[in-house]
C-alpha cells in the first residue's frame, strides 16, 4: 500500500474553502466531513484536511499562524503538463484565490507556478519532464 499524506490546513471559512478546492478538482470525502472538517481528495494519495480552527486547535497546543502574514508551509502538487499548471492556476483565480504571490518558475524542463487559497495557504503546482531533468543535472557545468 502506499502512504497516504494528509495535509491539514486551519480555515476560516469550511463551505469557503471546500467551494475552492472543489473547484480545483478535489472531491470532498464524506465519510470524513462534518461541521468542524472536511476531506478534499486530490488523489488516491493525496488528501487535504480543511479544518475550523476550533477543530484544528484540538491538535496543536501552538498558535494558529495566519498564513497572510507568515508563511508556515508550501505545498506542492505536480502537474501532467505545463497546460495543468496554467489551468489549475486559472481555476484557483475563478474560485477566489490570489495567482503567483511568488516568481513563476520556467527552466524548459521543469515548470511551476503558485496560488495562495482564501486563507492564504500557498499551493505550487508543478511540472516536470524527467528524462530532460535527469540530463540536465548531468550535463557539465561550464566554469
Amino acid at each position: 500500500m502506499p502512504k497516504l499524506i494528509f495535509v491539514n490546513l486551519p480555515v476560516s471559512d469550511l463551505s469557503r474553502s471546500i467551494a475552492f478546492y472543489e473547484a480545483l478538482g478535489a472531491v470532498k470525502n464524506e465519510q470524513f466531513t462534518d461541521h468542524t472538517a472536511a476531506c478534499m481528495v486530490f488523489s488516491e494519495t493525496i488528501h487535504a484536511m480543511l479544518l475550523t480552527h476550533d477543530k484544528f486547535r484540538q491538535f496543536t497546543p501552538k498558535k494558529i499562524a495566519d498564513a497572510k502574514d507568515s508563511s508556515e508551509v508550501l505545498i506542492c502538487l505536480s502537474a501532467d503538463s505545463r497546460d495543468e499548471v496554467d489551468t489549475t492556476l486559472a481555476n484557483a483565480a475563478a474560485a477566489g484565490g490570489t495567482i503567483d504571490p511568488g516568481p513563476k518558475q520556467d527552466y524548459g524542463f521543469m515548470y511551476g507556478r503558485s496560488f495562495e487559497d482564501p486563507d492564504g495557504h500557498i499551493w505550487e503546482v508543478m511540472w516536470m519532464d524527467l528524462a530532460a531533468a535527469k540530463d540536465a543535472m548531468s550535463a557539465p557545468v561550464m566554469a
